[in-house]
């Protein structure tokens, strides 16, 4: 009997936890989700962090990603993946690639084998990706990280390792990851894009199993804060001229603090890199914005998609059931600004798809303040803005609630700079250097100032100029930032106005 009442008491006690786990989930789940980005990717639940393996077949965007299914902190690494047909609406897999005898799964790229390079068949997808060996990390030799394959015959849907892994052992060098690959037409071979340390080396391959040095880049030019990590090449041309682009990204060292990606613009005769530039320059002025690479078999496009998040406080951030979420999809392009060319990035055109049509004000004259919350109330904290103005002046967007939270995007005249400020915006005290302003230089020579400000429910993305000037700011404000409005210290004019709602993506 004595047994028998042990056996119901614990079984009342299992009962009374798990209800008060039930019930905790479910409070933790609704505190939770006023985070939930509405139209950027984020993951069910666990942690996510660099895209990885973004490739277009068929009419589907594949994007893969640093992920942890089972925590909301960096943990074992594995593949996950999610489609899209239209890269607003996203629609999560099977995990891809799970962590085995030589490692978890690190960053990494994938391409399509059009002409069965590889033997695994023709039009075989292709993940070329980091095996990071935790056993060997701890011997300290240096050789834990190497290049290693896998490959889909069903678009994605299963894949399977090379059983040869690693096609790429480790030299000796500590940090040796994140293979960004591409078919070099020139010199009809496999280009791969490899970050080594504070440099990128280039491999060569006719079959992606076999590789051999190529050359390196990187000393003495760009920042060196921090170690290099998840690069990425490609060519874009402008007025008949084609330059190559280099991306790295670099933790920590930004001008932000912590993470961010520089870029580089020369030439790649398939062998080396040259850049045609000595000055140090951001893809992303924001805190915001990390480990960003472009889709593989787009054609001419250039469709660019970064990690919305910072090293400096990724594990801290107020979320519970699920940490990281991505930028919006971005077209990169090359812009000539005098004798020079810069990179500039704006969100892709299928962004207009869940834009409605813009309430549109025109001619509007400010001095002091004026008041815009009347047209963004009904939005919920989601939506589009975009003004224009001549004056080469102060000005301010202040977004707000009634808690008192702020965040505020301008134009610094003095220094003429743009910035987002949240030292205000809510939650701020979870990691020291989170409550900060990020300041984006003006590159555009243009009198007129262009401004793209996208707003989701804790993210601001800001587009300056055509995207020549962008910032990237997460933000966790104690209820939806339903107040607006315009400050000047002087008359500045803005002769136009747009405001526009956005639709929620989330498929749950």
């Amino acid at each position: 009997m004595m047994k028998l009442t042990r056996i119901f008491y614990t079984v009342g006690v299992l009962i009374c936890s798990t209800l008060f786990q039930a019930n905790l989930s479910k409070a933790q789940h609704n505190v939770v989700e006023i985070y939930r980005p509405q139209f950027h990717f984020s993951p069910k639940k666990g942690w996510m962090n660099d895209p990885n393996g973004m490739v277009y077949f068929n009419g589907q965007y594949h994007l893969f990603y640093q992920h942890s299914p089972n925590t909301t902190i960096w943990g074992p690494m594995h593949w996950g993946h999610a489609i899209s047909k239209d890269l607003m609406h996203w629609e999560e897999q099977a995990i891809a690639l799970y962590p085995d005898s030589l490692g978890t799964i690190f960053s990494g790229s994938a391409v399509v084998d059009r002409d069965n390079t590889a033997g695994f068949g023709k039009n075989a997808l292709v993940a070329i990706f980091t095996h990071h060996n935790h056993k060997i990390e701890e011997a300290k030799t240096g050789l834990h990280q190497y290049q290693s394959l896998a490959y889909s015959l069903d678009e994605g849907k299963t894949w399977t390792k090379y059983k040869g892994n690693p096609v790429l052992p480790n030299p000796g060098i500590w940090d040796f990851r994140d293979p960004k690959v591409m078919w070099h037409e020139a010199t009809k071979q496999w280009v791969m894009t490899l970050a080594t340390k504070q440099s990128i080396t280039f491999y060569g391959s006719k079959d992606l199993k076999s590789w051999n040095r190529l050359s390196e880049f990187g000393e003495g030019v760009g920042a060196h804060g921090g170690v290099w990590e998840c690069p990425d090449l490609f060519k874009l041309s402008v007025n008949g001229i084609t330059k190559w682009v280099l991306l790295v990204s670099i933790n920590p060292g930004s001008p932000s603090g912590g993470s961010g990606t520089q870029y580089f613009i020369g030439q790649f005769d398939g062998q080396s890199f040259v850049a045609d530039h000595t000055d140090t320059r951001w893809v992303d002025y924001g805190a915001d914005d990390y480990a960003g690479i472009t889709w593989s078999n787009t054609g001419d496009r250039k469709i660019f998609l970064g990690w919305m998040n910072n090293w400096n406080y990724a594990n801290l951030v107020p979320t519970q059931t699920w940490r990281g979420a991505m930028t919006i999809p971005r077209e990169l392009t090359l812009k000539p600004v005098g004798k020079a060319f810069y990179l500039s990035s704006a969100p892709v055109k299928e962004f207009a798809a869940i834009t409605s049509k813009a309430g549109v004000l025109g001619n509007v004259k400010v001095k002091g303040k004026y008041n815009l919350a009347g047209k963004i109330a009904a939005f919920k904290g989601k939506y589009k803005l975009d003004l224009t103005t001549t004056s080469d002046a102060d000005f301010a967007l202040q977004f707000g609630n009634a808690k008192g939270d702020e965040l505020i995007v301008g134009y610094d005249q003095a220094s003429r700079s743009f910035y987002v400020d949240r030292t205000k915006s809510g939650l701020v005290n979870f990691e020291k250097s989170f409550p900060r302003r990020t300041i984006a230089p003006r590159i555009s020579k243009n009198g007129n100032i262009a401004l793209t400000v996208i707003l989701d429910v804790a993210s601001v993305e800001v587009f300056a100029d055509g995207g020549l000037s962008v910032l990237t700011d997460t933000f966790f404000s104690n209820g939806v930032l339903d107040q607006l409005q315009i400050q000047t210290s002087g008359a500045v004019t803005f002769q136009k106005i747009q405001i526009a709602n956005i639709q929620s993506t989330i498929r749950r």
